[in-house]
């Protein structure tokens, strides 16, 4: 007996798309059709992608271009940079999804180390749409002070460690407005499989400790954690294989079949998976799916996740040969099918930019 479940409208709001300087790598085409091969009816693109999105006349290039190439409904971050670039904001919040502050390592001029540099960003920020954070270790309780001072909406990236939950937990014991994005392969890998996986194990955050992994699926469990965000990052193989492996892997197209297979097993209960994955991420970013908007998953199908079978143009995953649960076999968005299963069905520019339906 097959038992296929309706997701009401999955939203991943931490993707890396590429595209633009980085087209080698990915196109958005080739990357929103893994999102809805992923069950996906959205994704928010970062804005580390050189150029990097923290002027106009980026902004509208990468507008112009995921316009015309995606397939899912997106929207895209405008960035903080380190020459105060905080003046655009006003201009820029209509048409992106929020605000991203690097505040640990990254590319580019996005690093903001310090705290004094991230009070104008913060001040700036018009206030109606999120500011995501990308904070690691110590740097999460200094960003918490921001919040605490303004009062800013503030969601926490991929965290990664016990820390990081414990000042997380006081915070919203506190009642500060924080989100908490955590990614499955924070939840499903270890410091101890980059041993096996080599630089297809390399990410930021990097792979932590198994009582780091057992203090996020404690926060899942609890309540805590708000979010199941891929980070999904491709690199080439070539890319990969280099002198100096680059940060990030893969995950569109994982996040839900492992998600799927942790309530499977018991490990969280099945409304949470959908909840962190649908409805609490269009709660914090303050999205609505339009009507006709849903994913049909096949929770009896079991299979073994391959990389010749994945859409993303990096044509890897450092889950390749894991087993899981769970098949998307459908998504709609606005009453059109979109994927069935095996094909993307619609052209690409279907997608379309959530920021004007942000509240």
């Amino acid at each position: 007996m097959t038992r296929l479940i309706r997701l009401p409208g999955m939203l991943d709001p931490h993707v890396h798309l590429r595209d633009l300087d980085w087209s080698h790598k990915s196109t958005f085409a080739s990357e929103t059709a893994a999102a809805v091969a992923g069950g996906y009816w959205a994704v928010f693109d970062m804005p580390n992608t050189p150029p990097s999105t923290t002027t106009r006349p980026a902004l509208d290039r990468k507008l112009a271009s995921i316009g015309a190439q995606a397939v899912c409904d997106w929207g895209i971050y405008f960035g903080a940079s380190q020459d105060d670039n905080s003046a655009e904001y006003a201009g820029a919040i209509d048409d992106v999804c929020g605000l991203k502050i690097y505040n640990n390592a990254t590319t580019g001029n996005l690093l903001i180390g310090e705290q004094a540099a991230r009070v104008p960003h913060y001040r700036a920020w018009p206030g109606r749409k999120p500011i995501a954070v990308h904070a690691e270790g110590p740097t999460v309780a200094e960003i918490l002070a921001l919040v605490r001072e303004t009062g800013k909406h503030t969601h926490f990236c991929h965290i990664s460690t016990a820390e990081e939950i414990n000042y997380l937990s006081a915070a919203k014991a506190d009642g500060l407005p924080v989100s908490i994005g955590v990614t499955p392969h924070h939840l499903f890998l270890t410091e101890d499989d980059v041993r096996t996986l080599g630089p297809f194990g390399r990410m930021k955050p990097e792979l932590k400790t198994q009582a780091d992994v057992n203090a996020l699926w404690d926060a899942i469990r609890a309540g805590l954690v708000d979010v199941i965000e891929s980070d999904h990052a491709p690199h080439t193989r070539a890319e990969k294989l280099g002198d100096v492996p680059p940060s990030g892997v893969p995950g569109l197209e994982t996040s839900l079949p492992l998600m799927l297979t942790a309530a499977h097993e018991g490990r969280v209960e099945l409304e949470r998976v959908l909840a962190m994955l649908t409805t609490e991420p269009q709660r914090i970013f303050g999205v609505t799916p339009p009507d006709g908007t849903y994913t049909l998953v096949d929770l009896d199908d079991s299979y073994v996740i391959e990389d010749a079978s994945l859409f993303t143009a990096c044509g890897w995953s450092p889950f390749a040969g894991t087993r899981v649960q769970g098949r998307v076999r459908e998504v709609w968005i606005r009453g059109q099918q979109v994927f069935d299963g095996e094909n993307v069905l619609v052209p690409q520019g279907f997608g379309q930019n959530l920021a004007a339906s942000q509240h």
